[in-house]
C-alpha cells in the first residue's frame, strides 16, 4: 500500500493515518470481490452487484451546499438550490471526515476524469468509503490510460463517507448528511449518505460552474450521432421519453445524461450510464437490460424471493432504481464520447393538459424561452397529493444542478444556435384529445416516427401552420403520424375547453420565465 499512499498524497494532500490500508485504482474484479468479502452487496443471477444505499435512495436537495468564497460570492445563483456554506464550517468538517475515515481499516481511491475534450476535462481524485462506492466512480467518470493517469489537469478531489455523521449545531449542516461544493479548494464533501448519485451530480455541478465562463454549454441531456456525422440532443424531465427516444440502434450513442457544447463539438462529461431500473424489461430498454451484467452496479433492487433475480417491478425500497455501467457495456456508444455540433435539438415534454402538439419547430427566442422553462407536467398518482395535472418546471431542464442563473445557460444556447446551423424542436410525449383522465397518451411509436422524420430532414421540407395561443409551428403532416392530431385543439371534442387549458398553461409557463429575468421585454422572450 506504500505506493498507493504517495500518490494519493502527491495528488490529493490529505492527512491519512499509515494505519489505514488504501485501496489504489483496483479494477471491476477486485472492487466486486472487496464489495462481497465486506458484505457491501451480494450478486444477482446475471452477475451484477446488488447493493443497499441505506437511509437515503436518492439525492437530498436541501443538503447540497456551495462553500461561499471569494470565488463564489459574486457569481453563483444563491437561494434553495444552492445554499451557501461558510469557509470555517467546511475546513472544520473536513478535518473530522478525514479523522473519521482514519478510523477505518481500508478505503478505496482511484483517479478519473470528467469532460471527453480534452480542452475542457478535469482530473478527479475520488477517496471512497465503501467499494461499490468506487465502483461506481470507475463506471461514471472517464477511466483514464496509464500514461494520461498523470497529465497536468485541473484536479478536483471527491471525498464520500456515507458511515460519518455531522452534527448540525456544530457543523453549520440542516441534517446529519451533506454534499459540500467548494470550489476555491476543488473539493466536494459528501457524509451520511450511501446515494451514489450525490458523487456524479457534485461533479455535473462542477462542470455547470466552471465551463460556462469559458464559452461552453454545459446540459443535462442525452446525445447520439448518426453515420453521415450529424448529432441530435434530447432535453427531457423524467417521463418525458428522453432515454427512450434517444436510443436508437442506427445512430451511436454519445452520452444518456451529461454534456457539453463546445465550438467544435459535443462531448460526454461521464464515462458510463445511470439508468433507472423501474418496471425495466428486456423488451422496452434491450440496451440497459443487457448492460446489466457482471460489473454493473445495481442499487436499492429487490430480488424474487427465494432467488436472485431481479424484480424490477418491486419499488418497495424506493421508486428510484438504478444500475451503473461503463458506456462500453452499450453495443453502439462511440468509443471516444465526442461529436460534431449539433444539427437538431429536442425539447422533450409529458404535457398532461393535452394542450401542445406532438411536434413544432421553434425560433431561436422560443427556444430560449422553452430551454429556460423545462416544463413538463406531473400527472395523479406520481406525488402524494397530486390528484389532477400539474405543470412542473426545472431550467434547462436541470434546475437543481445549476449554480449560474438560468438566464446565463439560456444565453450561451441563443449564441450556439446563431453560430450553427441547428434545429430546435418540441416534442410533446403527453397527452392528446384532452388532459390526463380523458385524451390519450400519444403513442409512443408517433413519437418514434416524429423523430426519425426529424432526423432524415423530411421536417424541414413540411408545411407549417401557426397555433393561436403559444404561436408554435405546426407541421401539417407527418410520416406515421395521423395529421388529425399534429393540431392539437381539433382532437378536443370542444374547442372551447381546449382554449381554456391553453391558455391557463401559457399563463403557468409566462408566471414561471418572469422568475428569472429583471425585465420582461429581454432577448430571452416567448415569440
Amino acid at each position: 500500500m506504500k505506493t498507493a499512499k504517495i500518490q494519493l498524497r502527491n495528488f490529493c494532500k490529505l492527512n491519512f493515518s499509515d494505519n489505514v490500508a488504501v485501496h489504489y485504482q483496483l479494477s471491476v474484479p477486485q472492487l466486486v470481490e472487496k464489495a462481497l468479502i465486506r458484505k457491501e452487496g451480494l450478486l444477482s443471477e446475471s452477475g451484477a452487484l446488488a447493493i443497499d444505499t441505506g437511509e437515503f435512495t436518492g439525492r437530498s436537495p436541501k443538503d447540497r451546499f456551495i462553500v461561499e468564497d471569494d470565488v463564489t460570492k459574486d457569481k453563483v445563483w444563491w437561494g434553495d438550490i444552492n445554499i451557501k456554506f461558510s469557509p470555517d464550517n467546511f475546513d472544520a468538517l473536513f478535518a473530522k471526515v478525514i479523522q473519521y475515515l482514519n478510523t477505518k481499516n481500508e478505503l478505496f481511491a482511484r483517479e478519473a476524469m470528467a469532460g471527453a475534450d480534452e480542452n475542457y476535462q478535469i482530473g478527479l481524485n475520488v477517496i471512497t468509503e465503501y467499494a461499490f462506492q468506487n465502483l461506481f466512480a470507475h463506471h461514471l467518470f472517464l477511466r483514464p490510460h496509464k500514461n494520461t493517469l498523470f497529465r497536468e489537469l485541473e484536479r478536483w478531489t471527491i471525498i464520500a463517507a456515507p458511515g460519518f455523521k455531522a452534527s448540525p449545531e456544530q457543523d453549520g449542516t440542516r441534517q446529519a448528511n451533506f454534499s459540500i461544493i467548494n470550489f476555491k479548494k476543488k473539493m466536494i464533501l459528501i457524509g451520511g449518505t450511501g446515494y451514489t448519485g450525490e458523487i456524479k451530480k457534485g461533479i455535473f455541478s462542477v462542470l455547470n460552474f466552471l465551463l460556462p465562463q469559458l464559452g461552453v454549454l454545459s446540459m443535462h441531456c442525452s446525445a447520439n450521432v448518426g453515420s453521415g456525422g450529424d448529432t441530435a440532443i434530447f432535453f427531457g424531465l423524467s417521463g418525458t421519453g428522453k432515454t427512450t427516444l434517444s436510443a436508437d440502434p442506427d445512430r451511436a450513442l454519445i452520452g444518456d445524461d451529461e454534456h457539453g457544447w463546445s465550438n467544435n463539438n459535443v462531448f460526454n462529461f461521464e464515462g458510463g450510464c445511470y439508468a433507472k431500473c423501474v418496471n425495466l424489461s428486456q423488451e422496452k430498454e434491450p440496451d440497459i437490460y443487457g448492460a446489466i451484467k457482471f460489473g454493473a452496479l445495481l442499487e436499492n433492487i429487490c430480488f424474487e424471493e427465494g432467488t436472485r433475480n431481479v424484480n424490477f417491478t418491486n419499488i418497495s425500497k424506493t421508486e428510484n432504481t438504478r444500475v451503473a455501467y461503463p458506456i462500453n457495456y452499450i453495443k453502439n456508444a462511440l468509443k471516444v464520447s465526442k461529436a460534431n455540433a449539433p444539427k437538431n435539438i429536442f425539447f422533450l415534454t409529458a404535457d398532461a393538459f393535452g394542450v401542445l402538439p406532438p411536434v413544432s419547430k421553434l425560433t431561436k427566442k422560443q427556444a430560449m424561452f422553452h430551454f429556460i422553462s423545462g416544463y413538463t407536467a406531473k400527472v395523479a398518482g406520481t406525488e402524494t397529493g397530486i390528484n389532477e395535472p400539474k405543470a412542473t418546471f426545472s431550467a434547462c431542464f436541470g434546475q437543481a444542478f445549476l449554480p449560474l442563473k438560468p438566464k446565463s445557460y439560456a444565453k450561451l444556447l441563443g449564441n450556439k444556435l446563431d453560430e450553427a446551423d441547428v434545429n430546435v424542436w418540441l416534442i410533446n410525449t403527453g397527452w392528446t384529445g384532452g388532459p390526463y383522465g380523458v385524451g390519450e397518451r400519444i403513442n409512443l411509436s408517433y413519437s418514434r416516427a416524429i423523430i426519425n422524420e426529424v432526423l432524415n430532414g423530411n421536417l424541414n421540407k413540411a408545411k407549417y401552420v401557426k397555433d393561436e395561443i403559444f404561436e408554435l409551428n405546426m407541421p401539417t403532416s407527418c410520416n406515421g403520424v395521423p395529421s388529425e392530431i399534429l393540431t392539437p385543439k381539433s382532437t378536443w371534442l370542444n374547442p372551447a375547453d381546449y382554449d381554456k387549458k391553453a391558455k391557463q398553461l401559457r399563463r403557468d409557463l409566462m408566471i414561471n420565465y418572469n422568475k428569472f429575468v429583471e425585465n420582461p421585454e429581454e432577448e430571452v422572450a416567448f415569440v
